[in-house]
């Protein structure tokens, strides 16, 4: 075997020119399946980012009306809103795969908050509870978050974001600074921001809605305030943390079907998860499928160079004839005249896999710094196209290798 490697090695190497040109139909073949599978990867990661936001697998589970969100500052039904138990609460905490959970009232487009002569219209408000934070990955700017003691002894105290901090206070320092809401005054402790600098793609007027509220900010009250603001009792909708992207689905959905409990088949509320992953999932699938087709164009030219390396293979068993004759003449088998030629071919191909891997990960970074299209390496394809340019090999030098184990040895050594 070793001795084959030898042999395959100076033959390529006394012919250096022409055993690159044979290489090049792989090394083009290779570098742009791994180019266009690291395309294909950083697109499909891209997506799962762009949806999913700060990857901190949070998924939202909101109360519904029908077919809308329910807004108790709009809502109206002819039935009661359910009430979330403390039981409902414990269990969805305590399920398989949720780290952390949170509930929270709120209200979108809030026309109850003000400064001074200032309103804070189109905005959000919400009543959290001590998990909300950390939840939802926010992190104090200034200030201090909201502590114990702010919810056992009902202070009237708030958070704002650093976009409600910029809307409503005009570039004044908002803690310590005292807001209307819903008539009762309330003194801002904290300003407080997203832990990622995550901006997500619009594509219909419902999540421009959704993220023209988070442009213009959210102001924040314990959740034990809440009715001391708005005087009753409102539903609550809830975020989980899923311990992995993989379980935001399941956990998500399994946390709606609890707090569904007690809510009859004939009532107009349903708590639904918004299904992040499986949006992820048909994205990533329709842009795979596109790039799939650039897959097989790519795939062509390694049907052309392997062509290539079969040609090569039988003009080095004419070239070789009466090397071949010789050695069957004192006593080579067939399978070693065949091993080495396919030893050879191998060897060709894969060296071309391997230029073309390497030019394959330069080409990608070349792709995402032009065309600004993310990339990721992905190793399996790396091996895998190594093992396809030897499988080449073997294929297309298959049937040089048994011409040249066919030789008669006489009429070989005649060749000369």
């Amino acid at each position: 075997m070793l001795e084959n490697l030898r042999i395959s090695i100076q033959g390529i190497w006394s012919h250096k020119m022409r055993s690159f040109l044979t290489m090049l139909g792989i090394i083009i073949g290779i570098a742009s399946i791994i180019a266009i599978v690291s395309t294909i990867k950083g697109t499909s990661e891209q997506i799962k980012e762009d949806l999913i936001g700060a990857g901190n697998n949070t998924v939202t589970i909101s109360l519904y009306d029908g077919d809308t969100t329910y807004d108790a500052e709009y809502g109206m039904s002819s039935s009661s809103p359910p009430i979330l138990t403390t039981e409902q609460k414990e269990e969805v905490m305590d399920m398989e795969h949720v780290e952390n959970a949170t509930f929270f009232y709120t209200r979108t487009y809030s026309s109850s908050i003000y400064y001074q002569n200032s309103a804070f219209q189109g905005g959000t408000i919400y009543g959290i509870d001590m998990n909300y934070l950390d939840t939802c990955g926010y992190m104090v700017q200034s200030g201090r978050g909201f502590i114990r003691k702010d919810y056992d002894d009902l202070r009237k105290v708030a958070l704002v974001d650093s976009n409600a901090a910029e809307n409503l206070f005009a570039g004044e320092d908002p803690v310590g600074k005292t807001i209307e809401i819903g008539g009762e005054p309330f003194v801002v402790v904290g300003v407080v921001r997203l832990n990622d600098s995550y901006q997500p793609n619009i594509e219909d007027i419902n999540e421009f809605y959704e993220y023209y509220q988070t442009v213009i900010g959210t102001v924040m009250i314990p959740n034990d305030c809440w009715p001391i603001a708005f005087k009753f009792d409102e539903p609550e909708n809830a975020v989980i943390r899923a311990d992995s992207t993989d379980n935001m689905s399941k956990a998500g959905n399994d946390a709606a079907s609890i707090l569904n409990q007690g809510i009859g088949e004939e009532s107009s509320f349903k708590y639904r998860a918004d299904d992040v992953m499986e949006r992820v999932r048909s994205l990533q699938q329709l842009s795979e499928s596109t790039n799939q087709q650039l897959l097989w164009i790519a795939s062509i030219s390694l049907l052309v160079g392997g062509i290539g390396v079969m040609n090569i293979m039988l003009v080095s068993v004419t070239e070789r004839t009466s090397e071949i004759g010789l050695k069957k003449a004192i006593g080579a088998r067939k399978k070693v005249i065949l091993f080495q030629f396919l030893t050879e071919a191998s060897m060709l191909t894969s060296i071309g896999g391997i230029i073309g891997v390497i030019s394959g990960i330069a080409l990608s970074r070349v792709v995402a710094q032009v065309s600004g299209a993310p990339t990721a390496i992905s190793v399996p394809a790396i091996i895998g196209s190594v093992l396809f340019s030897m499988l080449i090999g073997v294929v297309f030098g298959l049937l040089p290798s048994v011409k040249a184990a066919n030789l008669n040895p006489i009429d070989a050594l005649r060749s000369e």
